[in-house]
């Protein structure tokens, strides 16, 4: 029988499912592969996995699909690693660098841009490094574990789901499990155990994680517990609802 292959997101607030996953009789019947947000998403879309924990903004670009997990990446407070980081407060902000790594996160800076903050940006596709070379009127969009070691680096750091929130009442989902074909009901069933294994299991993962190469004011079981909410609840599902549409005037 042919094993079903998974992208997972290669960031720090993975590491619960990563580890459930890793921890599971699934391991038999799965390929696992970890990437950066975008090459997740863009396995998906080119059938080269058959589920993925995707940003959420390239679910409507994909022909067929089923969210097929209690479980994602999303916060209801600050998540600290999806920044607005910049030298100089928002008002003053001209230029914004995107982020390469993630499509959802470059639509909710749009988003809060044009109806929130409602400035008029001149945006900036980026490459590797450009954190670190964002000077006088430029912010950059920076998420995932640099965005933990870059929000000690800026004067002015605007968390995002904090401004989503802020704007909405919402809580704001970054990734979700995708599937882009009908998946066995038995293998979703034992997957969502694994995650919530995973998710109940933060002292080990913890334990399991020591040598990661996290900033030295980075807690990680307090990042993993407070900043991440992996419950994928009716509230995210209907804060997902409204970017994705806030997002169709972006296409």
């Amino acid at each position: 029988m042919p094993k079903i292959k998974i992208s997972a997101v290669s960031y720090t607030n993975t590491l619960p499912f990563i580890y459930g996953i890793e921890n599971s009789s699934l391991m038999n019947q799965i390929e696992l592969t970890k990437d950066i947000p975008s090459i997740c998403a863009q396995k998906l879309l080119n059938n080269e996995v058959d589920l993925g924990l995707i940003p959420v903004a390239i679910i409507p670009k994909l022909k067929n699909y089923e969210i097929i997990s209690d479980f994602c990446i999303g916060a209801v407070g600050p998540v600290r690693s999806v920044i607005l980081g910049s030298h100089c407060p928002l008002e003053e902000v001209k230029t914004i660098f995107l982020d390469y790594h993630s499509r959802s996160s470059v639509m909710l800076t749009r988003i809060l841009a044009k109806h929130f903050w409602k400035i008029n940006i001149n945006w900036v596709d980026t490459t590797d490094g450009f954190e670190n070379r964002i000077k006088n009127n430029e912010a950059g969009v920076i998420i995932g574990d640099k965005a933990l070691a870059a929000e000690k680096n800026f004067p002015y750091v605007y968390d995002l789901a904090v401004e989503w929130i802020k704007f909405t009442n919402k809580p704001f989902v970054f990734a979700a499990w995708v599937a882009n074909k009908k998946l066995n009901e038995l293998f979703i069933h034992d997957f969502n155990d694994a995650l919530e294994f995973g998710t109940k299991s933060i002292e080990k993962v913890v334990n399991s994680a020591r040598n990661l190469n996290l900033p030295k004011h980075i807690d990680l079981k307090e990042y993993l517990i407070k900043n991440i909410d992996y419950s994928f609840d009716h509230e995210k599902s209907e804060g997902m609802k409204l970017f994705l549409k806030y997002a169709e005037e972006f296409k």
